[in-house]
């Protein structure tokens, strides 16, 4: 594969998404910025580019902000991530991406232990 040079590949290989896929979805739905413009999943990156990406939905919306290093070959690992993107993203938009709502009622964070009895009850009412 050569060198992610589209924003689909470089948002893939710096692990901003998933996928290429989702990164598509999330470029056409203009949740993806290239120094504060709309842009096209083919859009050539460069270094020295800032990329804001709108993530998250409804009350759990922030925004994460990376400048362009250099092009990663293919995707990379999360610790050299580093050497291609800068995480320029504002302390108080971090804070809101920890605080987002449950996915759903009754969901709990893995490793929250069991559930009391208080919620084994809530839960059930959900069911009924």
């Amino acid at each position: 594969m050569a060198h992610a040079s589209r924003l689909d590949q470089w948002l893939w290989a710096v692990r901003a998404f998933k996928t290429r896929a989702a990164a598509v979805t999330a470029i056409k739905a203009g949740q993806v910025e290239v120094n504060a413009r709309a842009a096209k999943p083919a859009h050539t990156m460069r270094p020295g580019e800032l990329v804001t990406i709108q993530m998250g939905s409804g009350a759990g919306r922030w925004t994460r902000t990376l400048k362009v290093v250099e092009i990663p070959p293919s995707r990379v690992g999360a610790p050299l991530v580093p050497q291609f993107a800068d995480d320029l993203t504002p302390p108080e938009e971090l804070e809101k991406s920890r605080l987002r709502e449950p996915a759903f009622p009754g969901w709990r964070p893995r490793g929250a232990g069991r559930p009391t009895k208080k919620d084994r009850r809530e839960i059930d009412e959900l069911g009924a």
